[in-house]
């Protein structure tokens, strides 16, 4: 038997000997947080990921267009698209015409939408924290300054 099958399968194992081990690592731990969230939320309100983007992104700037969504949350057009046309019909966002360029319009979240965003974002702060919850406080931060600056960094590429 060669060391190769000697080792375990076991997570901890693979990510120490995957080849892109910080991407294996970041994806494990946000999928850890983002997935039962989101099936959470797909249970018990209907949404999906894309359909929330909007959400979370009106409920901190007041007007966006569907294109600055895209770019502020990483989502492709095409989703955000789709969700915009969800959460009009649904009645947790509004649109008006954009005086400045005729193929954009303007989005801002209704009360339900807001109300709706409340509730979610909870559901996905308590697994974010209790995902998080094995850092000490100090630890926590400079994961943040460092995830932080990464993400910033990806943006521009």
């Amino acid at each position: 038997m060669t060391d190769g099958e000697k080792k375990r399968a076991e997570p901890a194992t693979f990510l120490d000997v995957v080849e892109f081990r910080d991407t294996a690592l970041l994806s494990f731990v946000t999928s850890a947080i983002i997935v039962p969230a989101y099936d959470e939320v797909k249970r018990d309100f209907g949404i999906i990921r894309a359909e929330y983007m909007l959400l979370l992104s009106l409920s901190h700037f007041p007007v966006l267009t569907a294109q600055d969504i895209s770019r502020l949350t990483g989502r492709p057009r095409n989703s955000i698209s789709r969700g915009v046309h969800r959460m009009l019909k649904e009645g947790f966002i509004e649109r008006a015409p954009d005086p400045d360029d005729g193929r954009q319009a303007k989005l801002t979240i209704t009360a339900t939408g807001r109300e709706l965003h409340k509730k979610i974002a909870h559901y996905v702060k308590s697994r974010q924290d209790q995902v998080l919850s094995v850092l000490q406080p100090d630890e926590r931060e400079i994961l943040v300054q460092l995830l932080r600056k990464t993400a910033l960094y990806s943006t521009t590429l």
